[in-house]
């Protein structure tokens, strides 16, 4: 090979080899953004389809129901023809058609379904059989998703009343159910639930600490108590209290019952003449607002809030002292526990720097 042909072929291996390094590397970059761009192009087309396709798709697993309901149904009524109205079959048959409604969103036609299967349970396993139960607890459900909270009040009631016939207070599914039924109660007061005025929350506050008050006192007799129930007992107490509490400092002295007599009889007299012209006594009972009844609802408004952060403490000190002393309570459930009854405890201290001080109140 001739020694110009030779330099130059060396030289293009040089470059062949040296140049196309910074080159090879932009190309990557951009094959690499390409992919990117392609990549999210795809995915936004993907869900763009499966957006498209969902109101096709809808309709056809509402379809699929409106059919599977119309055969259900058909079977209720062949039930009832062969096995009579009131056989218990009808109870499974009844809760079917209302899973269905309630997957239609139908829940007021849902709601009369599980009242069908509740029906038909209480004529066939009595009026405080467990088996109404999960029917009680579809309907509360169901009757929530419509806002009806006097009726979901009604069975919440009627639950608590059945476990209570059925469990023994120590029993664990009682107090599933007592705190479950405590739960709705603080609910109802906190969100207002039932449109009470102020005096009828306060009433059903002090029924809801009234309530817990009798099932921690029947637990504490008992010789084997479940430390998880009681704890949850008493958090529900302390939550009653904080609220009952909070109630009591925001409502008006005059609201409360003093324990004065609110009217007093005094005596006023004038001078007045008679029809001889002469100057004559008289004097007559009125009747005047006693100016220490106004005190006494002070006192009551104040040892009312005195009684319920003084419940709180208590309650309190009983879950720090029933954590501490339990070793089946592990480290991080003392530990969670324990920052559970540091916030209450804030909100009981910030409630007693609230009490009714002097005549303000």
């Amino acid at each position: 090979m001739p020694c110009g042909a030779s330099l130059k072929f060396t030289a293009w291996l040089i470059f062949s080899f040296c140049l196309p390094a910074s080159a090879v590397g932009q190309s990557s970059a951009k094959r690499v953004g390409y992919e990117e761009e392609q990549a999210a192009k795809r995915a936004v087309q993907i869900k763009a389809e499966k957006l498209a396709l969902e109101p096709v798709a809808k309709e056809a697993r509402l379809q699929e129901l409106t059919l599977e309901l119309g055969k259900r149904q058909k079977s209720i009524l062949d039930l009832q023809s062969q096995r009579g109205i009131y056989d218990q079959s009808l109870i499974e048959a009844y809760d079917d058609v209302a899973r269905l409604y309630a997957d239609l969103e139908d829940y007021e036609r849902a709601a009369g379904a599980l009242g069908e299967a509740l029906q038909l349970a209480r004529i066939n396993s009595g009026l405080y059989s467990e088996h109404q139960l999960p029917l009680i607890a579809a309907l509360i459900e169901t009757r929530s998703h419509i806002k009806q909270w006097q009726a979901v009040d009604d069975l919440a009631h009627l639950s608590h009343h059945i476990s209570q016939r059925l469990y023994r207070l120590d029993n664990q599914k009682y107090l599933s159910a007592a705190q479950n039924y405590g739960q709705w109660k603080l609910r109802v007061i906190s969100e207002n639930l039932l449109q009470q005025n102020a005096r009828s929350l306060m009433n059903t506050t002090e029924d809801l600490s009234s309530f817990y008050d009798s099932i921690i006192s029947g637990l504490e007799r008992e010789t084997e108590v479940d430390t998880h129930g009681l704890i949850a007992l008493l958090r529900g107490k302390s939550q009653a209290d904080i609220v009952m509490a909070r109630n009591i400092a925001s409502t008006p002295y005059s609201y409360f019952q003093g324990t004065e007599s609110q009217y007093v009889t005094q005596v006023r007299c004038q001078n007045r003449r008679n029809a001889a012209g002469q100057v004559a006594r008289q004097c007559v009972n009125v009747q005047v607002e006693n100016p220490r009844y106004r005190q006494s609802q002070q006192t009551a408004k104040r040892m009312a809030l005195y009684r319920h952060t003084n419940a709180i403490d208590r309650s309190l000190e009983t879950i720090r002292d029933l954590y501490a002393s339990n070793s089946q309570i592990s480290a991080a459930e003392k530990q969670d526990l324990e920052e559970i009854v540091s916030q209450l405890q804030i909100e009981a201290d910030s409630m007693r720097r609230t009490r009714p001080r002097g005549s303000l109140f």
